[in-house]
């Protein structure tokens, strides 16, 4: 069995000849051999005095000198003026076989080699190619019918092909390859980073281990004073004691000695003289030795026992935490552009952090700026890595950058992505926020009532910034209702006409007249009413701050309102005998 194709064959007559021969490793080999030759064949040095030269060991491509070693020492020094030139290895000689090249200008298929013959017919050249042997062959083989029933096919067509094949897969090969590659200079990377953190790690763990022994000795001399204060206390108080036992002892010994002296006098009435005070005195003397004047006031014993368990106990448990200790900060986290994007007036962006990167993260901190140029805000603290950011300016270009923390500190900022709003806003009716009596239908951009009442609806979209217009077309119209078309804030009260409250701004129309309306005001009645099929228009320009209605394409007066700022919502209100449909982004008039 052949270990490259994997076929198998049975030996002949012809012995190994009979073998398929591996052409494409013969011509390998051949082109290996010339080029060795070629190698053997090397260009002399320019400059040798000696005879015959030796042979060439650079060429310098400015000076386009051939030198040999003790040549480009002597005569081209790599310093001086030489020193930005460049040597490269001699080539071949020219004369040498295989030094022209074999590729630009052979002959045929083998750029000059002899085309390869029929293993089974030695004078016929390989024509075809059977797909079903996967073997090459010629016209005889096919004449005599080898391969009738064989997907056969030409042979420079299935030698492109192939090759074709073979490029594609080499480019996967290439990529692994060059991955590989980066990957080995990130583990060479990470050995010196380890050799450097473990020294680190060392120096950082000698210490901390010193601060605790520093620690020890400072509560250790804290201890002794303790021990010695208590020390010369029971010292004193013992001395105290000695003295004035002393003192009472000599006391007690004078008088006991007087009191015997009188006792041997024979004289009665002197005895009697002097002995009641002499009892007095006695009887006061053995008083002071009151109940335990006799005992000592304090023990021979210290109370004081150093409780070292717990201690002890913590320095057998003292270990690390982690094994990758201590931790660094982490590094820049990589913005994924292909991930970020924008809708309507919310963006969205992704991160992640780069390949082989040890320390820990414990979250992302994400700021955008104002839109304007101005100064960076929070926008986002957590741990997810995507983050869909809400309610910004329409039209407006954003910077965003994020960076990771973790128990060490905060990382470095990434790079800064810019982000662009839409120019126009595209939305819906909400339902989220709508009165319960609101019928949304047609991906909620048709609206209706359930209620004779007027009930408020909001859009999706909120407006700060920019030039903004929408059109409200008149479905259905019965009994001559006031609809009223608008804008209004969050907290609008949504069960009675938009504008009688003084969250919102807008236009009440019938099928004559209409009127603009704010905190129940009335003002600009203007001819020209509604009916089914008419569209309303809304013109919010935040940058004039102003407001404008349409019917039908016609200005219902000057602007409406003045003045006004804030975050606004597009707003209508309506009852069941009216329904309308949204447009959110038609043709400003």
């Amino acid at each position: 069995t052949c270990p490259q194709c994997h076929r198998s064959a049975s030996l002949d007559q012809r012995g190994l000849r009979g073998f398929q021969r591996n052409r494409l490793l013969e011509a390998i080999v051949q082109r290996y051999q010339q080029g060795r030759a070629a190698a053997a064949a090397a260009a002399k040095c320019q400059l040798c005095d000696r005879s015959p030269p030796e042979p060439a060991a650079v060429l310098c491509e400015q000076c386009e000198v051939l030198y040999c070693a003790a040549c480009q020492l002597r005569c081209h020094p790599a310093r001086g003026p030489f020193a930005k030139h460049r040597l490269a290895p001699p080539p071949a000689h020219p004369g040498a076989p295989g030094g022209g090249g074999d590729g630009g200008g052979g002959k045929g298929a083998g750029g000059g080699r002899k085309l390869p013959t029929c293993a089974e017919h030695d004078l016929e050249n390989y024509s075809m190619y059977c797909v079903s042997c996967r073997s090459p062959v010629c016209y005889q083989c096919l004449e005599e019918g080898k391969h009738n029933k064989h997907d056969v096919k030409a042979l420079g067509a299935m030698w492109k092909q192939h090759k074709a094949q073979l490029s594609q897969a080499l480019n996967g090969v290439s990529d692994k390859a060059k991955e590989a590659k980066e990957f080995l200079v990130q583990l060479k990377n990470l050995l010196q980073q380890i050799q450097e953190n473990g020294l680190d790690y060392e120096a950082c763990l000698v210490a901390q281990c010193d601060a605790l022994v520093d620690a020890l000795t400072r509560q250790k001399a804290k201890l002794l004073t303790k021990v010695t204060k208590e020390r010369e206390h029971k010292l004193k108080v013992v001395w105290d004691q000695i003295n004035h036992c002393t003192l009472k002892l000599r006391q007690s010994t004078g008088l006991m000695e007087y009191c015997l002296e009188v006792i041997k006098e024979n004289d009665p009435s002197g005895f009697l003289q002097i002995s009641d005070a002499l009892i007095k005195r006695v009887q006061v003397s053995q008083e002071q030795w009151v109940k335990g004047a006799l005992e000592p006031k304090v023990s021979a014993e210290f109370d004081l026992t150093l409780d070292s368990e717990p201690l002890l106990q913590s320095i057998h448990q003292l270990d690390f935490i982690q094994m990758k200790f201590p931790v660094s900060v982490p590094p820049v986290p990589l913005l994924q552009l292909e991930k970020c994007c924008t809708r309507n007036n919310s963006v969205t962006l992704a991160w992640r952090m780069p390949p082989l990167s040890h320390n820990p993260v414990e979250g992302y901190i994400l700021e955008l700026d104002d839109g304007d140029g101005g100064q960076f805000r929070e926008v986002y603290v957590g741990k997810e890595t995507l983050c869909t950011i809400d309610g910004l300016h329409f039209n407006s270009t954003y910077n965003a950058r994020v960076k990771a923390f973790n128990s060490s500190g905060v990382g470095p900022y990434s790079k800064t992505v810019i982000l662009q709003t839409s120019d126009v806003a595209w939305f819906t009716f909400d339902p989220s926020s709508a009165h319960r009596d609101i019928v949304l239908s047609n991906d909620n951009q048709t609206a209706t009532c359930n209620s004779y009442d007027d009930r408020v609806v909001l859009g999706t979209a909120a407006f700060s910034k920019g030039v903004h217009y929408w059109e409200l077309h008149v479905d259905r119209y019965d009994n001559h209702p006031d609809p009223a078309f608008g804008i209004a804030r969050i907290n609008v009260v949504k069960d009675m006409m938009l504008g009688k409250d003084d969250k919102a701004w807008a236009m009440y129309v019938d099928n004559n007249r209409s009127w603009f309306m704010h905190c129940n005001s009335h003002t600009n009645r203007t001819e020209g009413g509604v009916s089914k099929g008419a569209t309303v228009g809304v013109l919010l320009d935040l940058n004039k701050h102003n407001l404008t209605f349409y019917i039908n394409g016609q200005q219902q007066g000057p602007p409406a309102f003045e003045n006004i700022e804030g975050v606004f919502m597009p707003a209508l209100s309506l009852n069941r005998n009216v329904q309308v449909n949204l447009q959110s982004s038609p043709t400003c008039p």
